[in-house]
């Protein structure tokens, strides 16, 4: 199976020509840096992606506290984990980078605030 792709690891932006065999990559062609071979064996083999939403609040300044992984999460896991998401109430003030979910989906990742947000 061939598979042609824009890398995005630096700003040459190169046009990866992918060979695999359905999730194993054989080949990489066309990267003019080692970043983008690399680039394109982790997005064929296992791609990873940061989320970036929002969460409900309850007696806060606003409705809604933007949030994120502090790192990426595999890019399956994402309709799980707005699922969770949606399940989420913050009630107690927060400060720009607090936890709001330790070991996010049982992953080496948290969910993290994004800005601070006070009582009403």
């Amino acid at each position: 199976m061939k598979r042609t792709m824009t890398c995005i690891e630096c700003p040459q932006g190169c046009r990866l020509e992918i060979e695999a065999d359905g999730t194993r990559v054989i080949s990489v062609s066309g990267n003019k840096c080692a970043r983008g071979a690399a680039y394109a064996r982790q997005e064929t083999e296992a791609p990873l992606r940061t989320l970036s939403t929002s969460v409900l609040t309850r007696g806060l300044e606003l409705k809604m506290l933007p949030v994120r992984t502090s790192g990426p999460i595999p890019k399956q896991k994402l309709f799980e984990a707005m699922a969770e998401v949606r399940r989420i109430v913050v009630s107690s003030p927060v400060e720009t980078g607090a936890v709001i979910v330790p070991a996010f989906l049982g992953l080496a990742v948290d969910l993290v605030a994004c800005r601070p947000l006070g009582k009403k």
